[in-house]
């Protein structure tokens, strides 16, 4: 099979382009001839809160992409269909995430489908953001016109999909594991390679905005302290916004030696050595649909704390691969922490992983594409 993957592609940052590039290899894997339709500028600068768009580590796994598209120019929608007609393409297959793309993927998606007749099919990790408003509502319903099949990857996504297309032809599949990412170092090598001598490390992990919690996470990690049990606490991304709120935290709650922050979007070749440094990875988001980085600590065969939002709970099993706790609530995060520590969770923890993770594969994912066109729906 032909496909045409629409998505963000390194150079260009970012979970997206991770999971951009691991579909490539699988499908490819399997036989199929996949081109990467990647963007030539994702985001205008003055929209985007980041230091910088473009990734400066190295590419973990190369592919064939193109870079046509730019997300807030039309010409590029048009040139980008006049690509497609001059190719043979059976699956327009987008990776969507985000209202804001949607008159750039209804353009290409509709003129793709009404005169070359290409199935669309869109791979969805959210369908409308976690801060949503009027115009992202009525985005969605734009982006989502013109696409034949959907693929979502949590309930969350499913209930909100079927809010803005009760008629959608879909499968659900959980989202596959980050395994782009370099093999796993033993726990020592890690931390003495970040000069980390303590004996408990958490990790919280990604970019940094109002949704994802980190002020619970440094309150949560402060009424651990206040049990005697010390613990070191990784915060590792950039901030997109909050920086001053939680570096005031920490000074107010006296953490200067238990808080570590790194506030820079980590290399991918980096990445593993702050999971592989970690017993355990935290997620306190205040809301969410899903997250990828769930899927990068069972890459990593580390357990999880998330909170009772969105998705996240699917893909924990509370008291298993990790724990449960309501959202924006420092001591129910803090009791989790402790009692990870205290009971000795860890060895079991991380065997249930190891297993739990087996049901994320991208096989799953690329059965879930072909059955589509097989079926025709």
């Amino acid at each position: 099979m032909r496909i045409v993957l629409v998505g963000t592609a390194y150079p260009l940052r970012g979970g997206i382009a991770h999971y951009t590039a691991l579909l490539y290899r699988h499908l490819t894997r399997k036989g199929h001839d996949v081109e990467v339709l990647s963007f030539k500028r994702q985001y205008p600068a003055f929209l985007f809160p980041g230091k910088t768009q473009i990734d400066e580590g190295v590419e973990l796994i190369p592919l064939r992409s193109v870079p046509l598209l730019d997300s807030t120019n039309p010409v590029s929608w048009i040139r980008t269909f006049f690509w497609l007609k001059k190719s043979r393409v059976d699956l327009l297959l987008f990776k969507y995430w985000m209202p804001f793309f949607a008159p750039c993927y209804a353009t290409v998606a509709f003129l793709a489908r009404t005169f070359l007749n290409i199935p669309i099919l869109y791979l969805c990790d959210n369908i409308v953001p976690h801060e949503s408003n009027v115009a992202d509502r009525t985005l969605s319903r734009i982006g989502l016109r013109f696409v034949d099949f959907f693929i979502v990857q949590s309930e969350t996504v499913l209930r909100d999909l079927l809010l803005y297309r009760p008629d959608a032809v879909y499968r659900k599949v959980p989202h596959p594991v980050y395994e782009i990412f370099p093999p796993s170092l033993p726990k020592t090598t890690a931390r003495k390679k970040l000069g980390i001598r303590d004996q408990r490390v958490i990790l919280y992990f990604g970019y940094i905005r109002a949704y994802k919690g980190v002020p619970c996470l440094i309150r949560a990690t402060a009424w651990v302290v206040k049990k005697r049990l010390h613990v070191k606490l990784l915060i590792c991304g950039e901030f997109y916004e909050g920086r001053e709120e939680a570096l005031d935290l920490i000074d107010q709650l006296h953490l200067h030696d238990v808080v570590q922050v790194h506030d820079r979007f980590i290399p991918n070749e980096d990445v593993g050595l702050y999971f592989c440094a970690s017993d355990l990875v935290v997620l306190p988001y205040v809301s969410a649909t899903q997250s990828g980085i769930v899927q990068v600590a069972y890459h990593y065969n580390k357990p999880v704390v998330v909170t009772r939002v969105g998705g996240l709970p699917e893909a924990v099993s509370d008291g298993k691969t990790g724990y449960v706790v309501p959202p924006e609530n420092p001591e129910a995060l803090g009791n989790a922490i402790l009692s990870f520590y205290r009971d000795k969770k860890e060895n079991a923890f991380v065997r249930n992983v190891k297993k739990e993770k087996q049901k994320y594969s991208w096989d799953r994912m690329v059965e879930a594409i072909e059955s589509f066109m097989a079926s025709g729906h």
